[in-house]
């Protein structure tokens, strides 16, 4: 038997932080790696793509979102497995609810709504029976994969368990709370596989068990997502063979540039210089540099932006230390020249009062250049 094992799909996920037209293109990316394991199922023939949960991010995304959604699975016309997590909850009226009621499932997948067995035909001809433990709320602290135990199932048959959750002692503490798993349930449950989802990097917890993480990153956590995992195994009771099958097509990637030479802000540039359209970044920026280095640095910053697929400065504490060259060449009189004396004060101060004097001295010394007030040498 062979399946793809995925989950974390996170369908609907808006995301706030990015301007709102990158933000949609990330959207979109989701659905779209659906469409890649769908195309993957096929390229590798297998019986069953199972999702371990967190289909939707929500239990209310914009109904065009759910049919968007199946409508991506067609590329697979084997069986799809689709279990509740804890964005997308069993609840009594739920997005699962709202799916039906658009008649937006199509007769291939299998909804894993109850902790009942799931018997499937695998496209390729293996006989699976699939054990859900659905969440039917957001969070719980009861292991909901205990039935598995006790569940009877054809001795021929592929015993699959999916499950949405912790495995107790294998995540960091602040994910380990809610949603527990026993980590040796695949033993204790008789297990061919155990496919998990809620941990959003790519995890093997024992040889029969396996976190899939999320096939599109989401996030800035060095976790190991954009991957599905590929399961064969030969017989039942046989170990399976897993092999991660790259998805993702994009890289989230913290840029954290701190400046304190001219080979430090180099480097800086070198860095927002590698930003490209596959790339989501965020961006730190701290220490200082004069004036020619500020202006190349905001202008490597300005090219990385329009380059990325997303790119969000988080922290902008890059002070301007204007040398004395930089100074003497801001020559003004008049009110001017008492507005450049007051931002120089400014700029020895702290804060917004001190990046508002920045931002001034940069705009003041990229105007005078354009017209010719500040000599050519003083230019990087």
């Amino acid at each position: 038997m062979k399946l793809l094992h995925t989950a974390d799909w996170q369908i609907g996920r808006v995301y706030s932080q990015f301007d709102s037209g990158d933000g949609a293109q990330l959207s979109a990316a989701r659905v779209d790696a659906v469409a890649r394991i769908a195309e993957l199922a096929v390229r590798h023939e297998v019986d069953a793509v199972v999702v371990a949960g967190d289909v939707f991010d929500s239990q209310a995304p914009r109904e065009k979102a759910v049919v968007r959604l199946f409508e991506a699975m067609r590329g697979f016309a084997g069986p799809w497995v689709l279990l509740p997590g804890n964005h997308d909850a069993a609840l009594a009226e739920s997005v699962w609810t709202l799916a039906r009621r658009l008649n937006a499932v199509p007769a291939n997948v299998h909804l894993g709504l109850t902790p009942e067995t799931l018997h499937v035909a695998g496209a390729a001809g293996a006989k699976i029976a699939v054990l859900p433990a659905p969440l039917t709320q957001r969070h719980t602290h009861l292991d909901l994969t205990a039935w598995f135990d006790d569940a009877q199932t054809d001795a021929d048959a592929f015993r699959i368990g999916v499950a949405h959750g912790s495995v107790e002692g294998w995540l960091p503490e602040a994910a380990d709370a809610q949603n527990p798993i026993a980590a040796d349930r695949a033993q204790r449950a008789r297990l061919d596989y155990l496919a998990l989802g809620d941990w959003h990097g790519k995890l093997q917890v024992n040889e029969r068990t396996w976190y899939s993480g999320t096939p599109e990153p989401e996030r800035f956590r060095a976790n190991d997502p954009g991957f599905a995992l590929l399961v064969e195994i030969a017989s039942p009771g046989a170990t399976p063979n897993v092999t991660p099958v790259s998805v993702g097509r994009y890289r989230w990637v913290t840029l954290s540039l701190d400046v304190g030479d001219a080979r430090d802000a180099q480097r800086a540039v070198d860095a927002l210089a590698g930003v490209d359209s596959s790339t989501v970044a965020e961006v730190h920026l701290t220490g200082s540099c004069d004036l020619a280095w500020q202006e190349r640095l905001q202008s490597a910053l300005a090219a990385a932006e329009n380059k990325a697929a997303a790119l969000a400065v988080r922290v902008n504490d890059l002070r301007l230390a204007p040398t004395e060259a930089d100074l003497r060449s801001l020559q003004a009189d008049g009110f001017l020249g008492e507005v450049l004396d007051t931002l120089k004060v400014q700029l020895a101060s702290t804060g917004d009062e001190a990046e508002t004097a920045r931002d001034a001295l940069l705009h003041l010394a990229r105007i005078q250049r354009e017209l010719g007030a500040v000599p050519s040498e003083t230019a990087p």
